[in-house]
């Protein structure tokens, strides 16, 4: 079986597998033609991770950027090389007991707009070279601070080594590297011992479902897929009737001449048919006083 349908799959990763695995078991799975997440996950993460199925890989520039939220835990008084769980150990010395004043002060401290040094076991590259890859040959290379935002929901120690946190940052951040900064400014080191992604831009772990089921479905026809126009639902809409739909799908501008100018910060807009599905995104070109085409979607089956 086939799915042929487009949309986005919101899965709940289970922690272990890598992004990129969960990506081609649901693509096993449903048989899709095209499937790709819309921002990665540690193996060691559990979580959201919505994946763009079929035509929705054609929007995924529109989340990159999203903010993401997680839940977690931080444990105290001690380092890893990788700065989680699943590293090896640096150091271990006797934690602080923090009361009330003390947590308020550090997330106070690790709150609002920070520069943050991506840690070396991570993707990025240098020189062409994968960060990771560098790190697991014993290489250390400079990196460039980074702007991140952060804001903590929660932060409250439950035991005489772990921190519990609630937290929603922009994109970019690494929890981890937040969690050893914040042990640092204790004097005591610290490591994420459990991370799990909450929300991702307008998508919430609540809708998510777990891979299992997914395999488990009698017809890949019933996944459920939230639609390309409901995900996009932060843009603008212009709506068109069947004519000027069928002339946008051949690629002719013309039929958005009758699409308003926009406002200052709708600069980029759905279109959709007469039927409710999204045929096109528009952008706005400042320089020719007209909405160009973005990406045209094809129909649904």
């Amino acid at each position: 079986m086939h799915l042929h349908r487009s949309g986005i799959l919101l899965v709940d990763k289970p922690e272990g597998p890598s992004s990129a695995r969960v990506v081609a078991t649901a693509k096993r799975l449903t048989g899709a033609r095209k499937v790709g997440h819309l921002g990665t996950l540690d193996p060691f993460a559990s979580g959201l991770l919505p994946l763009a199925v079929n035509e929705g890989t054609k929007i995924a520039q529109y989340f990159l950027d999203a903010d993401k939220g997680y839940t977690g835990v931080m444990t105290l008084g001690a380092e890893t090389d990788t700065q989680d769980r699943t590293g090896k150990l640096l150091f271990q010395r006797d934690p602080p007991l923090l009361g009330r004043q003390e947590l308020e002060s550090l997330r106070r401290e690790f709150s609002g707009c920070l520069q943050q040094v991506p840690p070396m076991y991570s993707a990025l590259k240098k020189d062409g070279a994968r960060l990771y890859e560098l790190a697991r040959k014993g290489m250390a290379v400079g990196r460039e601070a980074r702007p991140v935002r952060v804001e903590f929901n929660r932060l409250e120690q439950v035991g005489p080594a772990r921190l519990e946190f609630e937290l929603t940052c922009s994109k970019g951040t690494y929890v981890r590297t937040l969690a050893v900064d914040m042990g640092r400014s204790l004097g005591c080191g610290a490591y994420l011992s459990r991370l799990r992604r909450v929300t991702s831009g307008p998508f919430r772990i609540a809708a998510a479902m777990a891979l299992d089921d997914l395999g488990g479905l009698a017809d890949v026809e019933t996944v459920p897929l939230v639609s390309l126009n409901d995900a996009l639902s932060h843009l603008g809409c212009a709506v068109l009737g069947a004519d000027a739909v069928d002339r946008l799908r051949r690629g002719l501008q013309d039929s958005l001449l009758a699409v308003d100018e926009p406002a200052a910060a709708d600069t980029t807009r759905r279109v959709v048919g007469p039927d409710g599905d999204l045929v096109a995104l528009i952008g706005w070109e400042k320089a020719a006083e007209a909405w160009q085409i973005l990406r045209v979607f094809n129909r649904p089956r």
